[in-house]
């Protein structure tokens, strides 16, 4: 799907926990973005576990599937994509972000691959306390995607 002005873009390289993304559907649902899934899933997209987190919110959600980044990137034809990565050097709340935007998020296990990384417009971090991994991948993309969409005015969403 082409962008829109104004819309977030939540790119999942690779989700391997199907609650994970059931919460981000829910999430992308309630805030407009739509939802982006690049392939190889660790779930079937039927999977209850995913139905389950996700509750009603699979109806509302706009969700596209991609069978591998390269494919995504020559569908979506993204002009602004921030990498969020435990490799980021800038906090994501220090960018201002443009209109419209995606926001690309790897696998709960290894995060994302280099070379995705080394295209993205800029590889952002979460700022967390030294020593530790990372956080929940629905938790990361729920505090990235409010941002952008506080910066938006939380468009759309009658506030």
């Amino acid at each position: 799907m082409p962008y829109h002005v104004g819309m977030i873009h939540i790119v999942l390289v690779e989700p391997q926990i199907a609650p994970n993304t059931g919460n981000i559907i829910r999430l992308a649902a309630n805030t407009g973005a739509t939802l982006h899934l690049v392939e190889p899933l660790g779930f079937r997209v039927d999977d209850s576990k995913l139905k389950r987190a996700g509750l009603d919110y699979h109806d509302w959600a706009q969700i596209n599937i991609h069978k591998d980044f390269e494919a995504y990137l020559q569908t979506a034809k993204p002009k602004h994509w921030y990498a969020i990565s435990t490799k980021g050097t800038q906090s994501y709340t220090d960018l201002a972000y443009p209109a419209d935007v995606a926001l690309i998020f790897g696998a709960e296990t290894h995060g994302l691959h280099p070379h995705i990384r080394s295209q993205a417009n800029a590889v952002l971090r979460i700022p967390m306390c030294p020593n530790n991994r990372s956080l929940n991948l629905a938790n990361a993309v729920a505090l990235v995607t409010y941002e952008v969409w506080r910066q938006q005015g939380f468009s759309g969403s009658g506030v």
